[in-house]
């Protein structure tokens, strides 16, 4: 554990460096203290903190920068979330102030927001969707054999998917069977509905021989409207902080970010932290070395958790290079969050 004036150091030198990218020497942390220190001192402390692996010398000059373990040491210590300008959180207040007609449109809108004020890559998840009720279920004819499924919720959401049905179903078969789901399913949360519902379904003999079809168009709008949906904004950002010599890194990026399965293990915050101590704070911020890819290196993750009571939590990132300025974005996080959900909770409300 380090002293209180080696904390003030590290501190320091983090902020500065945050702020002008430039390594930083002993005078200018000694005129940045808020305490009398001989720059020898200092010197020498610095040695200490460099000793330790917290900060570390480029070969360009005197001064030091911070290391990923200095970050780690000011993250998990020393780091206080900074009330934002007021102007930033009258532009959350104007973005988010505008009519949505589903929650997808709220979470798209949130990533949005975030990319705007911080020129970084942001992601928003949406709440989880189980406990969502089904209200309505139609297929809609729009050629010969190509139809339509549009499943309806009770949060307001609409889900569809494209299906090319086989010769031989009739549209009197299509009816019936819209009937049957509509009796079954209406009312159902989705995450009632599992393996023996589709089972019951595929059993009955108002859908008959041609259940298979039915059941796997049916169950794929299913799991479109039971997903999480995770959107994306602000990718090009991440130019700001990759050598744009590279361009095969520059494209592996682009395909890291737009995958859905690995964007969703990499702002998966879990129920425990690198450490395995659990979660004690809403706001937790993953080094490049800590993210699940060699690309990130040189970036950070800043994610945080909201809840919308009953209708599930969701998840909100930033993306943006290690030396962002923490104490902000940590700030930013948590009131987002709070906003968030208090706009999702207001759009539910909508539909009691």
């Amino acid at each position: 554990m380090l002293t209180e004036r080696q904390e003030l150091i590290l501190k320091t030198i983090i902020q500065d460096f945050t702020k002008t990218h430039e390594p930083v020497g002993s005078k200018t942390v000694m005129n940045q203290l808020p305490i009398k220190v001989s720059s020898a001192t200092i010197r020498n402390e610095m040695a200490v903190l460099e000793e330790a692996g917290l900060i570390e010398k480029t070969h360009s000059s005197s001064g030091r920068i911070p290391s990923t373990e200095g970050y780690r040491y000011y993250l998990d210590n020393l780091v206080q979330p900074l009330r934002l300008p007021e102007a930033v959180y009258t532009q959350i207040g104007s973005q988010f102030d505008q009519p949505f007609n589903q929650v997808d449109e709220i979470v798209k809108e949130a990533a949005k927001i975030l990319s705007d004020l911080t020129d970084y890559t942001a992601f928003a998840e949406g709440p989880e969707a189980r406990g969502v009720r089904i209200t309505g279920f139609r297929i809609v004819p729009l050629a010969p054999r190509q139809v339509m499924a549009i499943l309806v919720t009770s949060d307001g959401g609409v889900k569809n998917q494209l299906y090319t049905l086989p010769r031989h179903i009739s549209g009197d078969e299509i009816e019936r069977a819209v009937r049957l789901i509509n009796d079954q399913l209406v009312g159902k949360s989705l995450g009632e509905i599992n393996k023996e519902t589709f089972q019951a379904l595929s059993s009955s003999n108002i859908v008959g021989k041609n259940a298979p079809e039915f059941l796997e168009l049916l169950e794929s709008v299913i799991k479109e409207a039971a997903s999480e949906q995770l959107y994306v904004d602000g990718q090009l950002n991440l130019l700001n902080n990759t050598d744009k010599s590279d361009i095969d890194d520059i494209k592996s990026l682009y395909q890291l970010i737009n995958t859905d399965s690995l964007v969703g293990e990499l702002i998966d915050i879990g129920d425990e932290d690198e450490n395995g101590d659990s979660k004690r704070y809403p706001v937790h911020v993953r080094l490049g070395t800590e993210l699940p890819s060699d690309l990130l290196r040189n970036f950070s993750l800043v994610t945080a958790e909201y809840s919308v009571g009953k209708y599930g939590h969701g998840t909100i990132a930033l993306l943006g290079p290690r030396n962002m300025p923490y104490s902000e974005m940590i700030g930013l996080m948590e009131f987002f969050r709070q906003e968030l959900a208090r706009k999702l909770l207001d759009y539910y409300g909508r539909f009691k």
